[in-house]
């Protein structure tokens, strides 16, 4: 035998999702952060299940997809649907539920203040958790220019700016996500209210 050899495709194997995601794997610390969100002080609007109908997706399933999204760089809402459908990890996240693209979109949609207070939230949480930095360097009053240039050291007013700065990127990604789908997105076709004589 020259090759090493594949399993058969009709072969039966017992396997979870549990099984394919290693322990340290991002999507663990994905799924622990949204468990513990309070909706409501985010700004989501916390609604309650009606009897009839289709039942709806969690929040939380959103949150998820988003958080996912936005540490994978993935700006569109078909993305995130497809990554939904292949991606291992997304479906370990979610449990094997797979919204589509539109339910996604939409819930971008009504929820943008509510999603830059999650951003924000888990950078905060992360910095805090040591697992980015954000620290305030300080130096003292010497001048030195040959070994401390104006892009080598921070103050409140440059911490200040480069804040600013991600506040700018994380509505760039949000717009990023509304110019995508918009592309993707057919326009709605416009049906006329007249009423057909028979």
């Amino acid at each position: 035998m020259q090759h090493i050899q594949g399993i058969s495709r009709q072969q039966m194997r017992f396997s979870s999702l549990e099984d394919a995601i290693s322990a340290d794997n991002q999507v663990r610390f994905i799924d622990a952060f949204v468990t513990f969100l309070d909706l409501e002080k985010l700004g989501f609007a916390v609604t309650s299940i009606k009897s009839e109908g289709r039942p709806s997706y969690n929040i939380k399933v959103f949150l998820k997809i988003y958080l996912y999204g936005y540490l994978n760089g993935l700006r569109s809402s078909r993305k995130l649907e497809k990554e939904c459908f292949r991606n291992i990890e997304m479906q370990w996240l979610l449990e094997d539920i797979r919204p589509n693209y539109h339910s996604i979109s939409d819930f971008r949609k009504n929820n943008p203040a509510a999603l830059k207070n999650l951003f924000k939230l888990f950078v905060v949480f992360l910095k805090d958790a040591d697992l980015i930095a954000g620290e305030t360097i300080a130096i003292d009053g010497t001048k030195s220019r040959a070994h401390n240039s104006r892009k080598a050291n921070f103050n409140q007013k440059k911490i200040d700016k480069h804040l600013e700065y991600i506040e700018i990127k994380t509505q760039q990604y949000l717009d990023a996500l509304e110019e995508n789908d918009a592309k993707h997105n057919p326009e709605k076709i416009k049906t006329s209210s007249r009423k057909l004589n028979v």
